[in-house]
């Protein structure tokens, strides 16, 4: 049996050497897709709930995301998550909390296509649910 496992590794070893893809400085793959745009956007808090009142808008034109989120949250302590088109990333990288306190100061991401060719910055608006009196 431990014959075979080498064996395989090796072949596996092998083939490896065969296909020469090329990566990026993140160990990602380069691929020639030039799609370059946001699917979807979610803010979670602390406890990893959605702080959402309802979807984001995201304008793949303006490159915008417009999020409203619930009246009393922490805005100084949020997770943004991005859904990309497929071998899209994203810089700056989202690493920790991130801070969307200063509302008159929206954050920005940018997206980045498969072939590393194609960037688009992407502009985070956040509004606050406003209470009905």
């Amino acid at each position: 049996m431990k014959k075979y496992s080498i064996l395989i590794l090796l072949i596996f070893a092998g083939l490896q050497g065969c296909f020469n893809y090329p990566i990026d400085e993140d160990g990602l793959l380069i691929t020639e897709r030039e799609e370059c745009y946001v699917s979807n956007f979610e803010l979670l808090n602390t406890d990893h709930q959605t702080v959402r009142t309802k979807n984001p808008v995201i304008d793949t034109l303006a490159q915008t995301i417009d999020v409203e989120v619930r009246w009393g949250t922490n805005l100084a302590k949020l997770w943004p998550q991005f859904t990309l088109v497929t071998d899209a990333k994203l810089d700056p990288k989202i690493t920790g909390w991130t801070d969307f306190s200063d509302l008159n100061s929206p954050k920005q991401w940018t997206v980045i296509s498969g072939n590393r060719k194609v960037k688009k910055v992407y502009t985070v608006n956040i509004s606050v649910q406003q209470l009905n009196p």
